[in-house]
């Protein structure tokens, strides 16, 4: 299994704005776990966008993030 984990840094704002942040991230993972390869460590550090960005485009960019990295299952690529 793959283990996550992601950081938020007390510039983006207060306890409130980052554990939003942070259950969005999560959010983002769970719903696409099947996608991902099996095995991993990942780690995901929330930058100031994140906050405010619609759930469709943090869905996308962790998406493209992870096809980068390689860390995607060949299936869920094509």
């Amino acid at each position: 299994t793959n283990r996550v984990g992601i950081t938020v840094s007390k510039k983006l704002g207060k306890a409130h704005i980052r554990n939003r942040a942070r259950r969005r991230l999560r959010e983002v993972y769970r719903l696409n776990e099947d996608m991902f390869a099996p095995g991993w460590d990942i780690v995901v550090v929330a930058r100031s966008r994140a906050v405010d960005a619609p759930f469709a485009a943090l869905e996308k960019g962790y998406l493209d993030l992870a096809k980068r990295a390689g860390i995607l299952c060949a299936e869920a690529e094509a």
